[in-house]
């Protein structure tokens, strides 16, 4: 028979590496003296875009990620920490953050990583100056679109010349 609090520990790592798996950015955040009514109302921010906020003792934390082969974002987990994993779109998340951030000075970025890429507090705050995914999505078909639009514009230019030069000739040769 298992202690409780082992018991807890390993459930805990469990959902850790379960939640890697699942997500490919994860990030870290450190609430330290945030109020625990503030950080609902983070948790509720992210829970309405799919995004989790999980915490979690260090020690289960450290132990996840050096299980999972993701050893040099172990440094980044210090005091009172909380993992974001993101399933979907980071820019949204990040932005999300980092407006709450400049609410709550005492929440701070601590690193995390993209794909296979670690990041850093600088990172995440250009991952937030990005455009969402849909914006980026209709910015591409824009783009796409553009070169069709001006070949159909400049056929249709040369089709109306056409039919003006004749109108053209035929006033002419009526009068």
């Amino acid at each position: 028979m298992k202690k409780l609090g082992l018991l807890f520990k390993e459930i805990s790592e469990n959902r850790i590496k379960n939640n890697l798996k699942e997500s490919g950015t994860v990030l870290i955040v450190k609430y330290s003296g945030v109020s625990s009514p503030d950080l609902s109302t983070l948790r509720q921010s992210l829970k309405g875009i799919g995004v989790t906020l999980f915490v979690v003792k260090n020690s289960v934390a450290r132990r996840a990620f050096k299980n999972s082969g993701l050893e040099p974002i172990v440094k980044s987990i210090e005091g009172p920490c909380g993992l974001v994993f993101i399933k979907e779109d980071p820019a949204e998340t990040s932005r999300i953050l980092c407006n709450f951030q400049r609410e709550h000075e005492k929440l701070k970025l601590g690193g995390g990583f993209f794909k296979d890429r670690i990041l850093e507090q600088k990172d995440i705050t250009a991952l937030s100056r990005l455009p969402s995914k849909q914006v980026l999505q209709a910015q591409a078909v824009i783009m796409l679109k553009s070169p069709i639009t001006g070949l159909v514009l400049v056929l249709n230019q040369a089709l109306r010349k056409f039919v003006y030069c004749l109108e053209q000739i035929k006033n002419k040769k009526a009068s």
